[in-house]
């Protein structure tokens, strides 16, 4: 992370997604997370990549743990455009990592205090990281079991053709019977992995799926780090006897401790009322995390249309989504309207990804009523036209483009003006 953090700012992304905005989509309930400026931006980053630091180090590991969830989480909440699944994994790893004894064996905070060196550790601080990993594994191939991924192939059949230049395999994505290779493979691996992961017999060959998997994809989509960090992440369901090995081969054999310190102090009561705190508060975290990406049952219509309930599922990769949409203000005593288009308001990736999510029109509607306001047009009406094509069908109006959108405020209940999504009758015909 402390690598993905440089990254992020020597590639200028903390002006453009932060700084440049003029506006940012807020997630609901979150309004007041707010961007901090440039000097605050920079800020916040700089206390990120330092808490990554002293995270990885061990060093003064409670203080660092908490400041790097908090820092990076907030960073995410600003702007909802910039959702990925994998900040999303990060923030419930850093939430994680508050609760678990990281700092106790080979970290600088042990080479300070020799006395909180642990040699064992309840079997449920592995198994936490353990079982965060293989629910995001598991949950992304339940997500898969859906009709067009794996009668249809999509969208793999419209991504793969784009890379038939890549060595060796390049030409074989061509066909359609590749596409239906990878995404049944792609759904096998995601649901088995995660077991395969937990026997010794199988757990080496596991691990090599994982490697061939995620360079795979890193290779062929742009999807930054997150391969990296999962190669790297799942070497946790290797037995403590690997990584030992692993220190022994870079110089150390005990520790970080020289001598042989025995380590396995009882633990006083307070870190006794810290344990028995953290074990309910993760058993309702994990609890949550299942129930989550389920929670599109509860609404009607195509979920990757309407997208209600589709952030925070796993849902990755599932489907190919454009829109284009335009916003229509209107004046309710004089009755003359104003067309708008986002681009004046938004950078190219927050409209983007506006086009397509409503609860991100509805955000912009609301937007422009303030805006329209603020210039003297007394409770402007706001309408948007928007047209959307979800996995190279036909495009198609999206919402009702008679609906006010001043009059409805977001909410987790059903948006009961999107359009509902029509399967055109002639399918795209694949050579």
């Amino acid at each position: 992370m402390l690598f993905s953090i440089l990254r992020f700012a020597w590639n200028g992304w903390i002006e453009a997604q932060y700084i440049e905005p003029q506006f940012h989509f807020t997630y609901y309930g979150f309004a007041w997370v707010k961007a901090l400026g440039e000097s605050g931006m920079y800020l916040l980053y700089g206390i990120m990549a330092l808490s990554a630091l002293l995270v990885a180090l061990g060093a003064f590991y409670r203080i660092s743990s908490v400041l790097f969830f908090l820092s990076f989480t907030y960073s995410e909440l600003i702007d909802k455009a910039n959702y990925l699944n994998h900040y999303y994994f990060i923030s419930l790893v850093a939430f994680l990592l508050i609760f678990l004894p990281a700092h106790r064996f080979f970290s600088l905070d042990v080479w300070r205090r020799p006395a909180l060196k642990l040699t064992e550790v309840p079997r449920w601080t592995v198994g936490s990281i353990r079982l965060q990993l293989g629910l995001v594994y598991f949950l992304a191939g339940v997500a898969k079991l859906n009709p067009e991924w794996l009668f249809e192939a999509m969208p793999l059949r419209l991504w793969l053709p784009l890379h038939s230049d890549f060595p060796l395999i390049g030409w074989l994505f061509q066909f359609p019977k590749t596409a239906f290779a990878f995404a049944w493979g792609g759904a096998l691996y995601d649901l088995l992995v995660p077991f395969f992961l937990l026997f010794k017999k199988t757990r080496p060959w596991a691990y090599l799926a994982v490697i061939g998997f995620h360079l795979m994809t890193w290779s062929l989509f742009q999807i930054g780090m997150f391969p990296w960090i999962m190669i790297l992440s799942t070497l946790i369901f290797f037995p403590a006897s690997f990584h030992l090995r692993v220190m022994r081969l870079v110089g150390f054999r005990n520790g970080i401790v020289k001598g042989n310190y025995p380590g396995n102090n009882p633990l006083p009561d307070s870190k006794k009322l810290f344990t028995a705190f953290a074990k309910p508060l993760l058993l309702a975290f994990f609890l949550l995390q299942m129930v989550l990406p389920f929670r599109y049952l509860a609404y009607p219509g195509e979920l990757f249309w309407t997208e209600e309930g589709f952030r925070f599922s796993w849902r990755v990769m599932l489907m190919e989504k454009a829109g284009y949409a335009t916003f229509y203000v209107k004046d309710r005593v004089s009755g003359g309207e104003t067309e708008v288009s986002p681009g004046e308001y938004l950078t190219p990736n927050q409209e983007k990804m506006m086009a397509t999510q409503p609860d991100m029109i509805l955000e912009f509607a609301h937007f422009l009523q303030d805006e329209f306001s603020a210039k003297g047009l007394e409770n402007p009406a706001v309408r948007a036209e928007v047209y959307v094509t979800l996995n190279g069908k036909g495009s198609r109006l999206f919402i009702d483009p008679n609906q006010d959108l001043t009059q409805v405020e977001d909410g987790f209940a059903h948006k009961t003006w999107i359009l509902p999504y029509p399967y055109p009758e002639t399918k795209l015909a694949f050579k």
